[in-house]
């Protein structure tokens, strides 16, 4: 899990003249804290968990001296001005269950003979902090034409760690042969 740094917030200061000097509001949250930090982190930090992380991601957030286990619970953006807004972290208590999603990425899809389309994109799912999944990757290759995979299939949501928020029956890809039903080809 990363860590980023964050300063403690002048809740006096107005969130679009700290963004205008580069730093962006935040907020960390929880049931284990009294009441809610209010923090910032430069833009620097905040475009590189943009890219790399998303809702549901699990980060540290060091702020005077203390670390907190987070998940990110909402990165605002405009992609309108490309501009973070404000992030939301919950303060992750290792006995209890939080709720997140797992994208789901594929790779090798150019080694797919047949249609690949996919129908899930992310999962919804509960456990405890170590346990929660922020991406589960889908190996292609040597997939055969006229799979069709479930979330019930990917290993990663097969321990009894994960309680999944959707059926594990849901389609997340199926993979056709390239002839369409009800098309002739002659």
């Amino acid at each position: 899990m990363n860590t980023i740094l964050a300063q403690k917030r002048d809740v006096t200061a107005k969130p679009k003249q700290l963004r205008r000097s580069g730093i962006i509001p935040c907020i960390i949250c929880g049931a284990e804290l009294k009441e809610s930090l209010s923090v910032q982190i430069d833009q620097s930090t905040a475009r590189q968990l943009l890219r790399t992380k998303r809702n549901g991601s699990k980060v540290n957030i060091q702020t005077e001296g203390k670390t907190y286990p987070t998940l990110i619970k909402d990165l605002e953006y405009n992609g309108m001005n490309d501009e973070i807004l404000h992030i939301s972290f919950q303060v992750l208590d290792a006995k209890k269950k939080f709720n997140s999603v797992a994208d789901i990425v594929l790779i090798n899809k150019e080694k797919v003979s047949g249609v690949l389309e996919q129908m899930q994109l992310q999962v919804p799912h509960a456990a405890e902090p170590e346990y929660l999944l922020d991406t589960v990757t889908v190996d292609l290759e040597n997939i055969p034409t006229g799979t069709t995979l479930t979330i019930g299939d990917i290993p990663e949501f097969q321990s009894d760690k994960i309680e999944l928020q959707a059926d594990a029956g849901s389609i997340v890809l199926r993979i056709s042969d390239k002839k369409r039903a009800g098309v002739k080809t002659e």
